[in-house]
């Protein structure tokens, strides 16, 4: 299966067309960006990492019945998935305070939460991706009050679903993003990558940053800390 023209480039991504109309092969990049592409760099071997990791997570969520749009790895940076249509609206799950909730609500990091905390931002580059709520996403018809229903259970039984594998890792999830897309026929399904890009991992112990706030907040060790959490990941039985 061979990679036709390349139709979409993002900040840790490309996507390629292939001979199926219905899928694309991504591939991903070492580039690493932050506060919305202000701050640029490179994590050697991130794109690997990620890669492997993403697969790995998203098989775990479709056992536990999570459709998603993954369909094969083919190497160790290119994935086989399903061709959808991203539903512009981010998903940002929150278990324990930290990043922007912290500053936004000047609260310190690290309060857990007794329930987790969703929040929906508009995918806009060009915006600075706003947080909205149900109200502006139906308002700007960026989903349907259906979707996002959907978009949240979803969201919510994925949550459950990582904290647990996470844990099983020796590691807490504090917070994640994630993005959805439609496919051909209409069905929601989980899309992007699941990793130390959009995961917000510390240690259960010593509380250390295993993401990718290390690169954020020029805290060094970035590719120690993404070969380490891709180490406890590869040495769980389910991977």
């Amino acid at each position: 299966m061979q990679k036709l023209e390349q139709i979409y480039e993002g900040k840790a991504k490309k996507v390629f067309a292939i001979d199926d109309p219905g899928l694309v092969i991504v591939e991903y990049k070492d580039d690493a960006t932050a506060f919305n592409g202000q701050k640029k760099g490179t994590i050697r071997g991130k794109g690997i990492i990620n890669n492997r990791m993403s697969n790995c997570l998203m098989l775990l969520l479709e056992n536990a019945g999570i459709p998603t749009h993954f369909v094969r790895e083919m190497s160790e940076r290119e994935t086989l998935v399903k061709k959808v249509t991203i539903v512009p609206l981010e998903v940002i799950v929150r278990n324990i305070s930290a990043g922007s909730f912290s500053k936004r609500y000047g609260v310190e990091e690290g309060i857990k939460f007794e329930e987790p905390v969703i929040e929906f931002s508009y995918k806009n580059d060009s915006l600075g991706d706003p947080l909205l709520n149900t109200s502006h996403a139906l308002a700007l018809k960026l989903a349907t009050e259906e979707e996002i229903k959907t978009i949240r259970s979803y969201s919510l039984k994925i949550n459950t679903c990582l904290q647990a594998f996470w844990a099983e890792c020796g590691i807490t999830l504090v917070d994640f993003k994630l993005e959805f897309g439609k496919t051909a026929g209409g069905s929601i399904v989980l899309a992007d990558e699941i990793s130390p890009d959009t995961c917000r991992l510390w240690d259960s112990v010593s509380g250390e940053k295993l993401d990718k706030d290390r690169f954020r907040r020029d805290l060094g060790g970035v590719e120690e800390a993404y070969a380490e959490v891709m180490k406890r990941v590869t040495e769980h039985d389910n991977c």
